[in-house]
Formats: C-alpha cells, sequence, structure tokens
C-alpha cells in the first residue's frame, strides 16, 4: 500500500481532540438555544453566482462538479447560475435561507448554526480548508431593535466564558462614532482612514500615519487625532469624554457615544470583565452599520479575532422587505486548534466509556451482555471485554483506554462487583442501581491547571 500523507487544511482529530471540538460544539448549542435561538442547517452548496456576490473572494470557492458527466447532462461552462461552490461562510447560505422561508419564520428570526464550511486559503497555523463554523444572528424584517446589538453579544460573551479559555476580551466599535469623529475633525471621506486604521496591528503607528498622509489626505495634526481616537480603550463609558477631548463632536458623535454605551453597560450588567470598548477596530466597518465586535484570548493575540461581528442592515431583500440583522461567529476549528495545541484543555478521558465489563469466559459471555445492558439502560457507557482473557489483562486494557471502572459481572448478570482502576476499591454492587461518581459519567473538558510553582 502505497504512504499515506496527510492532506493540508483538512483537520482530523484524534478521538481525544474531538472530545475538545464536541465540548465547544455542546457549549455553544446549550448557551444559544437557553436565549431562545433556534439551530438550522443549511445545504452545503449555493449557486456560484451567489457566492461570489461578496466580491474577492472566487479564489477562495470550491467548485462542484461531477466527475463523469451522465447522458443528457449540459455543460454549464462559465454559467456562474447553473455552477455550484461549496459555501465558504454561514452568511450567503443565512441570507438566501431568510428569503426562501420568509412566509415560515417568525421575525426577529433568532437562529444559529454550527456547520462545516470550505475555503481555498493557504494552510496555517489555525487557518484550514475545511472547519466548523459557528454563526449566531437575529434578523428582523424592516425593522431591528437598537438593543438587540447588547443582546447577542450577550450571548456570545456567555459562550466563551463557558468555554477553558484564559481571559476573554471582546472589542467593540460602532460605525456612527467612527464615522462621525472622522467628518468632526475634516475628512470627507472616512473609507480610506478605517482601511489605514485596521492595518495598525500589523505594520505599526508610524506606517499608519504615512498611509492617512498618502491615502486620506490627512495633516499632521489630523493624522495624530486619528490614531489617539484609535487607541482609546476603556471597560466602561468613560471612552466618550476622551473621544470629546479629542475634538470629536456633532450629531453624529454624540448618537455613536450613545450607542456604544448602551451596549459596554448592558454587556457588562450581564457578564462582568469581558466587554471592551475598542475605537481601533475598524475592520468590517464598511460593510457593518452599527457596533462592530471583534473577541481576543489573552496570551494568545497571534490567534487574532476568535470571534467578530456586528450590525448589518441589509442581509438580504427582496421587492417587499429588506432584513437587517445582528450576528457573531466563531471559526471553532481554529479555536480548538489553539485549545488542543497549546494544551489549554484536554478531556479527563480520551474515551466515552465508564465501565468495561469483564468477561469471564467465552461461554459465559452473555452474563457480561446482560450486565453491560443494565448499565446502559441507565445512561452509563460502557463496553464489553473483546476477549475472555485473564483478569490482569482486562484491567490494562481498560486503563490503557483511560476507562475509571471495570464490572466483575456475578453469576445472574446484573449482581456482581465493580473496581475503580485508579484507586484499586472493589465492592459488590448491581448494574441496576450502581452509579458512578457524577464527574466520571462523561469524559469532561478541563481546563489547563495553573503552574502551582509560579
Amino acid at each position: 500500500m502505497a504512504k499515506i500523507a496527510a492532506l493540508s487544511g483538512f483537520p482530523e482529530w484524534l478521538p481525544s481532540e474531538r472530545l475538545v471540538e464536541q465540548h465547544v460544539i455542546d457549549v455553544f448549542r446549550e448557551v444559544a438555544e437557553l436565549h431562545g435561538f433556534s439551530g438550522i442547517e443549511t445545504r452545503a452548496v449555493e449557486p456560484l453566482e451567489q457566492l461570489l456576490r461578496k466580491g474577492e473572494i472566487d479564489k477562495e470557492v470550491y467548485v462542484l462538479r461531477r466527475l463523469h458527466a451522465e447522458e443528457g447532462d449540459e455543460d454549464t461552462g462559465a454559467d456562474r447560475s447553473r455552477t455550484l461552490g461549496l459555501h465558504f461562510d454561514l452568511t450567503v447560505p443565512l441570507a438566501r435561507y431568510v428569503l426562501e422561508h420568509q412566509n415560515d419564520l417568525a421575525f426577529p428570526f433568532r437562529r444559529y448554526q454550527i456547520q462545516k464550511v470550505w475555503r481555498g486559503e493557504r494552510p496555517q497555523d489555525g487557518r484550514f480548508r475545511e472547519f466548523y463554523q459557528a454563526d449566531l444572528d437575529v434578523i428582523g424584517q424592516d425593522t431591528l431593535p437598537g438593543h438587540v446589538e447588547a443582546e447577542v453579544a450577550i450571548v456570545m460573551a456567555e459562550i466563551l466564558s463557558r468555554l477553558p479559555l484564559p481571559q476573554v476580551s471582546i472589542h467593540a466599535n460602532t460605525r456612527r462614532l467612527s464615522e462621525g469623529f472622522f467628518r468632526a475633525i475634516g475628512f470627507e471621506d472616512h473609507t480610506p482612514v478605517l482601511r489605514a486604521l485596521d492595518k495598525l496591528p500589523k505594520i505599526g503607528a508610524d506606517a499608519v500615519a504615512a498611509l492617512l498622509h498618502d491615502e486620506a489626505g490627512a495633516s499632521e495634526e489630523q493624522a495624530q487625532k486619528a490614531l489617539a481616537f484609535a487607541s482609546i480603550r476603556t471597560r466602561d463609558a468613560s471612552f466618550a469624554q476622551q473621544v470629546r477631548d479629542l475634538g470629536g463632536s456633532g450629531e453624529m458623535v454624540e448618537e455613536g457615544i450613545a450607542e456604544l454605551t448602551a451596549v459596554i453597560e448592558r454587556v457588562e450588567a450581564a457578564v462582568p470583565g469581558m466587554i471592551v470598548a475598542d475605537l481601533s477596530i475598524a475592520r468590517g466597518l464598511d460593510y457593518y452599520t452599527g457596533t462592530v465586535f471583534e473577541s481576543f484570548v489573552a496570551g494568545h493575540e497571534s490567534l487574532g479575532s476568535i470571534c467578530s461581528g456586528g450590525r448589518y442592515d441589509r442581509l438580504a431583500s427582496d421587492n417587499r422587505h429588506t432584513y437587517p440583522g445582528v450576528g457573531l461567529s466563531i471559526g471553532l476549528s481554529r479555536l480548538v486548534s489553539r485549545l488542543v495545541s497549546a494544551g489549554m484543555a484536554a478531556p479527563s478521558r480520551a474515551v466515552p466509556t465508564c465501565v468495561l465489563v469483564s468477561v469471564a469466559d467465552e461461554e459465559h459471555r452473555g452474563r457480561s451482555d446482560a450486565a453491560a445492558r443494565a448499565l446502559r439502560a441507565r445512561g452509563i457507557s460502557c463496553e464489553v471485554a473483546p476477549s475472555a482473557a485473564k483478569f490482569g489483562k482486562q484491567i490494562r486494557y481498560a486503563d490503557r483506554r483511560g476507562i475509571p471502572f471495570i464490572w466483575f459481572p456475578g453469576e445472574e448478570g446484573t449482581g456482581g462487583e465493580v473496581k475503580d482502576i485508579r484507586s484499586g476499591d472493589q465492592a459488590a454492587a448491581d448494574a441496576t442501581t450502581w452509579q458512578p461518581p457524577a464527574e466520571d459519567l462523561r469524559p469532561r473538558v478541563l481546563a489547563a491547571q495553573e503552574d502551582q510553582t509560579d
């Protein structure tokens, strides 16, 4: 057989790593449903012309076609309306889904979606070509109240706070505040200013100042005020006075301050210590129409934003309605990759099995099967030993697998003894009543312990 090589950009987790991924998925789903969000799943493909409406994504889209065309099939050629592509995010499918099912949905529509997407970008640390994305959106029909921006951020903050991560901070800004400030200090076009400030983390303040001069026509004073504006970060509403002190004034600035203050105060009240007013957040402000969010993990800034999104007023539209929304998205596989590679999280055991039911001899395997059925009937995960080897060998098998308990069936199949492999304790038990400790019933994903020697 030819040597098998890994396919770059298409991750395959080991069972213990998959448990971490499944934990993140479960937490996302549980918290979203606690807040009344309904789960959906959309098809994996969309017409190519719909996928390319976002622009500058054509090199990343995987096109779907059959290897062998059957008789009667027509060559679609370059006809994008008939060519299918794998979706590269969950926003384009959501827009189509809302339009297609608008008569069957109740608005505001609260939706979460955890699904694989495909993107033909260069694989690197935390960047994959096939990966899970987890989205959370509230979609309105024609209107959507402003308080939803804080509400969606609160749900995401709760999700992130439950994951085995170091300190996570959600950074928020609003388009109205940025645009109003840049107008107040004399910029006629704010777009090149935002574009330049978006490069701050990569190229630094001096290079951004040069871009502001060259691309936005900024004076030295304007450039310095723009950089000072982008340096404002507060955990409360004190950002407002700093903006005013820099020369930010006017109706749009005050509206932006009010919008961002409302978000900061509501999120802080619900999930303390996670929200930050960060006026450097510029990415996406040409698409988003209200508050925009990006989230970072302390000590893992190289990972970039693990969760981003915001308010958009035109997810989709037809001849009758427009559909504004607020959404946040996690690159779930990217986050799991860092959790695993950095040792931030690990399962308490690598298998779901709680109990290995031993087999005394093949003639009496039925007793072991009966005990296993009794345990499973009460939700206890178990498996029956693969062979009737010596008990010492069966115990070593369970230990290698990380299974905490081994069951020795009695003559009737339900009675017997159970042994805790870790402590060596062994006691009489009945498969119809015995219960393992709650912490052993299922694998638990644990955050890495801090070094006690520090």
